[in-house]
């Protein structure tokens, strides 16, 4: 593989938002990896900046707008040399097209990997459940993208956002990561109950949360390894 080959398989990861999430995305990308030696893994560049505005009240409640904080790690990881980049944050998919307006990089997207993991998985369509921000739902970034491919979505009502989703995604963000099993697996569960025949969990935090306590009995969609699993087949020419 010569150098500009090598320059061009370079990820870039657009991160921090949540700090946490970042991390454990890089150690999925690690360990997803076939790799015998170092030299094996794939070379990447972390752009961690927590301080990102916060996607769901930018959306919802007129807050700060994201995007400059987001076109300036862009900027960042052109600067690196990086050939593509993964964001393991799924309510900031919401700028993705004024994201890829404003960089000549391609912006792998969360919710395709997510599809293609339903698929891996063997779920080609049916009823899905979808986890995630209020500002993921009330963007339809999961919706839209799966109900053409087939996947009708069950979401978590407002009372259940309210007192279970958010308090949960909530505690991951503070570290308190043990705390957040309990509301996010009762979600994941009622949705279950629902007819869902997997749960994507849409928002990084949440996997981190359902990992903290013991495995749920039904199909999950981990975006943080769906997308490291499509980072992964970037870099190795697909």
């Amino acid at each position: 593989m010569n150098e500009t080959t090598t320059a061009a398989r370079v990820l870039g990861v657009l991160g921090g938002m949540g700090p946490l999430a970042s991390a454990q995305f890089m150690v999925r990308l690690t360990l997803l990896t076939p790799a015998e030696r170092d030299q094996d893994h794939i070379p990447a560049v972390l752009w961690s900046d927590p301080r990102v505005p916060d996607r769901t009240a930018a959306r919802l409640a007129g807050g700060e707008d994201p995007l400059p904080w987001l076109v300036r790690g862009l900027r960042g990881l052109e600067a690196a040399g990086c050939g593509a980049v993964a964001i393991p944050c799924n309510t900031a998919h919401g700028w993705y097209d004024a994201m890829r307006a404003a960089t000549r990089l391609p912006i792998l997207h969360i919710v395709d990997a997510a599809a293609a993991e339903l698929r891996r998985q063997g779920i080609a369509g049916g009823p899905v459940g979808v986890m995630g921000t209020a500002g993921t739902l009330a963007m339809r970034l999961y919706q839209e993208r799966l109900e053409s491919l087939g996947y009708a979505c069950l979401v978590p009502d407002e009372e259940e956002m309210r007192r279970l989703v958010t308090p949960g995604i909530a505690a991951v963000k503070a570290n308190q990561v043990a705390a957040a099993y309990a509301p996010l697996a009762e979600a994941a569960r009622a949705l279950a109950a629902r007819g869902a025949r997997a749960v994507v969990l849409g928002c990084t935090e949440i996997p981190l949360g359902i990992a903290a306590g013991p495995a749920l009995p039904f199909p999950v969609v981990d975006t943080i390894d769906a997308l490291a699993r499509a980072a992964i087949a970037w870099a190795r020419g697909g």
